[in-house]
Order: C-alpha cells, then sequence, then structure tokens
C-alpha cells in the first residue's frame, strides 16, 4: 500500500512491533481478514531473529525461517507497514475503539522512490558504527541497514552526516529529501497488541567483566553476528588485533539471576544460545577450545538436554562457577577469576577471547503510551498477564492483547505460541 491509500484506510488492529511475534499476530489477523497496521520502531521489520545465525537446538537458518515472514507481511494487501515509526499515544476512547497517534520520524529519503542500489553509500565520505552488526565494524552515514531488511530503503544518519550532497548528486531515483520532518497521524483502530519484545543487558553495568575496557571481552550478540551468514568478517576474528582465537570461554548468567543489578529471574534462552554458538565456533575454528561457566544449565525444552549432551560430546568443557572479575594480560588475553563451586576453590584460567552471554530485560517504553488507562507490568517490568496459565495474551486493559517476549523472556518458538494466542484472542474481541 502506498501512504495516501494508508492515511485513508480504516484498520483494524494496530501491532506494535514487527518482530517474529509481532509478524505471526499481524499475519494471523490479516489472513482472516482484519486490516492490520504494524508500527515498527526500526529501520526495517525481522525484529533481534533476523539478526541470528541459526536456531536452537535444529541449527536451523533464522534468516531462512523468518525471511518468508517478513515478505509476506510487507506484501499482505490487508497489512500496512510503518518502519521507523513509534507510537506516542495509545488513548481507548469506548468500547473496541483506541485512538492511536504515530510518529513516522524522517530517514531523509523517500521510501517509495528509493531503489536500495546503494550508489549513495558509496560514495559517503562519513563512518559511523554500524549497530546492525553490534558496533564491530562501521557504515556509512546514508546506509542501507542490512543487506536482507525490508524494506529495502536507504536512511541517513542525520547525527553523522556531513551535509556534502554526494548522495543527492548521485542517487539515480532523485530520493534524498534532506527537508523530510517528522509526521504524526492519528488512527483508530479496535484492538491493540503489544509485540515490543525485550532489550538486552548492558555489560557495562558489571564493570569487573571489563566490558568496554578490553576489546577482546565481548557480547553474546557480537558474537552471533560472527557467526551469521551476513557476518563483519571472514571468519571467528577477536576485535583486538583481529587474530582467530583458539580458547574462548563463555560467561553464563551476565545481567540475569543478579540481584545486584536489579536482573534476579532467569532470562531462560542463555544457556541454549550459548551452547548452540559453542556448537557453531567448534564448526568455524575447528582447533578451538571452548569453555561455559555456569551456575546451572536450564536446558528445559524439546530437545534441549540433548543439544547440551551433543556439545559435551564435541568437546565443549562445562565449568560450574562464577566469575569474579576478569582482568587483561598485555599480550590481549584475558585471565578469569571464578569460584569452582564443585571443589570450593578459587581458580584462574587464561583465556583469548570471553563472550558474556547478556540476559534478557522488559522493554517498557510502550507503557508511557498509554493514555487515560495504566497499562500494568509484573515486578521485572515485563507487560502483566492478567491470566498467565488460561489466558497469556490477556493484559489488564480489555482489546490490547500481549505477545512474545513483552510478556516476559522466552524463546523463538514459545514467542510464535505466544503470538497465536494474541491473535486468536484479538479476533475472538472483535467479534464479541
Amino acid at each position: 500500500m502506498t501512504m495516501n491509500e494508508a492515511k485513508k484506510e480504516p484498520y483494524d488492529i494496530l501491532v506494535v512491533g514487527g518482530g517474529i511475534a509481532g509478524e505471526e499476530s499481524a499475519l494471523n489477523l490479516a489472513n482472516m481478514g482484519y486490516r492490520v497496521l504494524m508500527v515498527e520502531k526500526d529501520y526495517s521489520i525481522g525484529g533481534k531473529m533476523i539478526h541470528l545465525s541459526k536456531v536452537f537446538p535444529t541449527l536451523d537458518c533464522a534468516a531462512c525461517i523468518t525471511t518468508p515472514k517478513v515478505s509476506e507481511v510487507a506484501r499482505h494487501p490487508n497489512i500496512t507497514v510503518y518502519t521507523y515509526s513509534e507510537v506516542k499515544e495509545v488513548k481507548k476512547e469506548g468500547e473496541r475503539d483506541f485512538r492511536v497517534r504515530v510518529v513516522r520520524k524522517p530517514r531523509y529519503v523517500l521510501e517509495d522512490l528509493c531503489t536500495g542500489c546503494e550508489e549513495c553509500e558509496k560514495v559517503c565520505p562519513a563512518v559511523v558504527k554500524d549497530p546492525y552488526q553490534w558496533d564491530l565494524v562501521g557504515h556509512k552515514a546514508v546506509f542501507i541497514p542490512f543487506s536482507i531488511a525490508n524494506p529495502r530503503v536507504a536512511a541517513i544518519d542525520i547525527d553523522h552526516c556531513v551535509l556534502c550532497g554526494l548522495c543527492e548528486k548521485v542517487c539515480p531515483a532523485d530520493a534524498i529529501d534532506f527537508t523530510q520532518k517528522p509526521v504524526e497521524e492519528t488512527f483508530h483502530v479496535q484492538s491493540v497488541i503489544l509485540a515490543t519484545g525485550y532489550n538486552l543487558f548492558d555489560p557495562l553495568k558489571i564493570p569487573r567483566y571489563g566490558y568496554g575496557r578490553y576489546p577482546n571481552v565481548i557480547t553474546s550478540m557480537q558474537m552471533e553476528r560472527q557467526l551469521a551468514p551476513t557476518r563483519p568478517f571472514n571468519t571467528v576474528l577477536r576485535p583486538g588485533d583481529g587474530k582467530m582465537p583458539d580458547n574462548i570461554a563463555y560467561v553464563l548468567c551476565t545481567g540475569s539471576r543478579d540481584h545486584t543489578v536489579g536482573n534476579p529471574i532467569c532470562s531462560q534462552v542463555c544457556c541454549m544460545y550459548s551452547i548452540k554458538q559453542a556448537q557453531l565456533i567448534m564448526g568455524a575454528l575447528p582447533m578451538a577450545d571452548v569453555t561455559i561457566y555456569y551456575i546451572h544449565i536450564r536446558a528445559f525444552g524439546k530437545g534441549f538436554c540433548e543439544f547440551y549432551q551433543q556439545a559435551k560430546g564435541m568437546g565443549v568443557e562445562f565449568v560450574k562457577g562464577k566469575i569474579a572479575r576478569i582482568t587483561e594480560k598485555e599480550n590481549g588475553n584475558l585471565i578469569l577469576r571464578y569460584e569452582d563451586i564443585e571443589s570450593g576453590q578459587v581458580k584462574e584460567a587464561e583465556h583469548d577471547m570471553v563472550i558474556l552471554s547478556v540476559g534478557v530485560l522488559a522493554n517498557d517504553e510502550i507503557t508511557a503510551a498509554f493514555n487515560g488507562q495504566h497499562l500494568a507490568t509484573d515486578d521485572y517490568r515485563f507487560i502483566r498477564q492478567k491470566e498467565e496459565l488460561t489466558s497469556p495474551a490477556l493484559t489488564n486493559i480489555p482489546g490490547v492483547f500481549v505477545a512474545g517476549a513483552a510478556a516476559g523472556p522466552m524463546d523463538i518458538p514459545d514467542s510464535i505460541m505466544s503470538a497465536g494466542a494474541a491473535s486468536s484472542e484479538a479476533a475472538a474481541y472483535l467479534t464479541q
């Protein structure tokens, strides 16, 4: 749909978030004949899943699973997608009547004209860190977000743009528009599904691990990008000196099950994604040793325990221990001081690269958008499920439903199942 058609089109349902849960919810409802408006704050739909390497425990390609859904959402006649947009206000004005205010932020590129040819990138002189590669490399100030982005439309980081005008001169479609401003639009919908996902823990909050000071201490998402087909480097490298690591450590529960950083709960996915990455590393670097430092391994899902045992059989070493601190040697290697829980001793081990398996935190920004009624959250700021066991999609506001990790930590299959529940509840609400 074009933007002009969208403004005239009445919508039945607003889906906030374009990750796997939002996509599944939108497709389910669109296939029932409902008209869906999807609002995504990023430049592309696909959420975090589109940036993953493989999924556990099957090791299927993550992008191969999610890109067909992304394409189907973008092409579905009953779905209108607003990317790089935010829901600023949701107000319930009556039964099955929500007024929503959406702000479309300027990307300084005309979406209807841009062909994604990347000619603008080639001539841009400004280079900034690439958030889609988790700052491991850089990209130009005018950029296509990533290779499989949808829509494949360029955007300009205006804060780092030097306003040289080169992109404007070479664009064959005349799509560059530095005069763009935020556009605010108001719609009325009958129901709202919140699929806003989660945030990842910032390991800077645990300074003793050295993240941000020691270049060879990285996060699990940075390693995930190094293992993905669209990776920043040709192989797995440690950022400090570009060396291929041969002795890698994982620190589990970084920012999870830790009262000192305000997140005492288990993130549910960290054990398994770390085990997945360990297996992929041993495939990419056959001579590398991988050690996983853990408190407990929580392999609770279908095939998870077998996947854990498979990693052990491949040679991954599991050490039941709590990391006290990480220090750096002159050669960039890292010394891990830890308590070996089984022996009761304090030990040290040297590794040339450390991956912090960061936990899942609530993304509660959407709660501030609700006007007139308070959207309830739980003790950890996830959206509260009114009836967690019997109707997990219900919130405290009738007509507003929650899907995926917005309700709490969960893996991809659980997020898809949660989205099915939310779309079913929304359809039932609209037919009451």
